[in-house]
């Protein structure tokens, strides 16, 4: 088999890559996915997405142990399926601010330079304050059709502790509160795989590959010539290959295939092709924690799964099971010596407990508190042919006192008039801890991955970095990386939307709209 461009992994940027470079009738495309077909109802669901982790649709890694976090080992769900994480995810549409990608620092990766390819993926469906988004791209980015009545006291809760509402959340800043922008469309999730993929499937020049674990990128000297999955199939590549496997499976298959630190490769067992120590290096995720009560009303999705809801769902595509569960969210700043927001606020009008796997004991509210800009690095690495996933978490102090400042305002909101109708006592595990002391274990004991990690085939001008300002891979031809692992610092958001971009501006870049 042999194409003009090989990509690696369906998931946000993948299925955004095929589609637009098989725009090009005469470019031949090829996009191999280790998953399977995304046909399951629990995908097109809104709510269900906790049904699928830990299933065959789930990478369901596990981190090492974390020294910081009370020695646990942190499942981390990854999609492993056509649509890749975005058939997995909350559909949280959040860019992130201006700052984010100005920080990069990056010639061609500003805000402003960026911009565009948010907007040409963008079809907004609702308010537009402002023109904030796109309206006519492939991306659905949609209201919620059946707000829970608890999510409403959430937003008026903000409004009492004087945040700022805002219009929109995907502009220029996004400090304040709203209602979460969701990849739905019509009461259903709407990922990579159904706005880019599903629209180019039929194109003869492009070919999917499903079910094909890569198992590594194969070379000719320094140059890309191909890959190799299931172990031993051969798909070759004219022009390039592309990675799109995600802040994992990227910098995995780099050093599975010999471009990595030479001494770690060499220890197991990998010939090197180029030594590029970065690889791996910069991991960085979002650690959430949260604040759990028990509801006092019967009215949270708690209930959700009832016969009723269901039939309501498939009849009209709307009630309970369209929630994303992260109903609304506020941006706030800890401290005023913050430039932007260093802590995202999500309520689910449920106990979110344990991802979502622990069933709830009744009915309860969360309000989760999520480390937007950490200061601890972590690292991918092998172990032999296994994956290692270091994330580091808490290994800088600030983090930690970033997170604790955090929950005190969770606590708050739902001390507020505006909660009082529904919010009662501490929901188990959540044993209402008081003191910073007693907070921060907390969060040691029992923060989770918010599902964001990147960085780890750091995009830079810097000969360090592992991918040039063109996602070109340093130091060996014909390999690029377009995914989130390019990102050089987290965004304060969520990291679909980015990952969107990338893959958008991506593709010009291989097909030379833009240097």
């Amino acid at each position: 088999m042999e194409y003009d461009y090989v990509i690696v992994g369906a998931g946000s940027a993948g299925c955004v890559l095929a589609a637009r470079l098989s725009e090009d009738p005469g470019v031949s495309v090829a996009l191999v996915e280790a998953g399977g077909k995304d046909d399951k109802l629990e995908i097109r669901m809104p709510a269900g997405f906790a049904k699928l982790f830990k299933t065959e649709y789930d990478w369901d890694f596990t981190t090492a142990k974390q020294g910081e976090m009370s020695g646990r080992e942190l499942y981390w769900p990854r999609g492993r399926v056509l649509g890749g994480s975005s058939s997995l995810n909350a559909q949280m549409y959040v860019r992130g601010c201006q700052l984010d990608y100005d920080q990069w620092d990056i010639p061609g990766w500003a805000y402003d330079d960026v911009l565009p390819y948010f907007t040409r993926a963008e079809r907004r469906v609702g308010s537009n304050e402002g023109g904030v988004y796109g309206t006519d791209g492939p991306v659905y980015v949609s209201e919620l059709r059946s707000p829970n009545v608890t999510t409403a006291a959430f937003l008026q809760a903000c409004a009492e502790l004087g945040m700022t509402r805002l219009g929109e959340l995907n502009g220029r800043s996004n400090e304040g509160y709203c209602p979460t922008p969701v990849t739905q469309n019509r009461g259903r999730r709407w990922s990579s795989a159904d706005a880019y993929l599903r629209p180019a499937a039929s194109r003869p020049n492009l070919t999917v590959l499903t079910g094909a674990a890569v198992d590594r990128v194969t070379f000719d000297g320094k140059r890309a010539t191909g890959i190799e999955y299931g172990g031993g199939t051969r798909v070759r590549a004219r022009r390039e290959v592309v990675l799109a496997a995600g802040a994992i499976g990227s910098p995995y298959l780099l050093m599975r295939s010999g471009v990595g630190a030479g001494d770690e490769l060499r220890d197991v067992g990998v010939p090197v092709v180029h030594e590029l120590p970065e690889v791996g290096k910069n991991l960085q995720d979002h650690l959430s924690s949260g604040v759990f009560v028990e509801c006092t009303r019967p009215v949270t999705l708690t209930g959700a799964e009832s016969i009723g809801n269901l039939l309501r769902y498939l009849v009209t595509r709307s009630g309970m099971l369209t929630t994303n569960v992260g109903e609304a969210v506020a941006f706030i700043r800890t401290s005023d010596g913050e430039p932007a927001p260093d802590i995202e606020l999500i309520f689910a009008p449920g106990p979110f407990i344990d991802h979502g796997l622990t069933p709830p004991s009744g009915h309860g509210l969360t309000v989760g508190v999520v480390l937007l800009q950490p200061e601890s690095r972590g690292r991918v690495g092998l172990n032999g042919a296994d994956v290692v996933i270091d994330p580091a978490y808490l290994g800088a102090e600030a983090d930690v006192r970033r997170l604790v400042a955090g929950l005190k305002t969770a606590k708050r909101v739902f001390a507020t008039e505006a909660m009082k109708p529904f919010a009662g006592g501490p929901m188990a595990p959540y044993w209402a801890p008081e003191t910073d002391e007693e907070l921060a274990r907390w969060v040691r004991e029992r923060g989770e991955t918010l599902y964001h990690p990147v960085g780890t085939c750091r995009m830079g001008t810097d000969d360090g970095s592992v991918v040039d300002p063109a996602l070109r891979v340093r130091g060996v031809e014909g390999l690029r990386v377009v995914d989130a692992s390019v990102m050089p610092t987290l965004n304060r958001g969520h990291t679909h939307a980015p990952a969107v971009m990338i893959g958008e501006k991506g593709a010009d870049l291989i097909k030379g709209g833009e240097a």
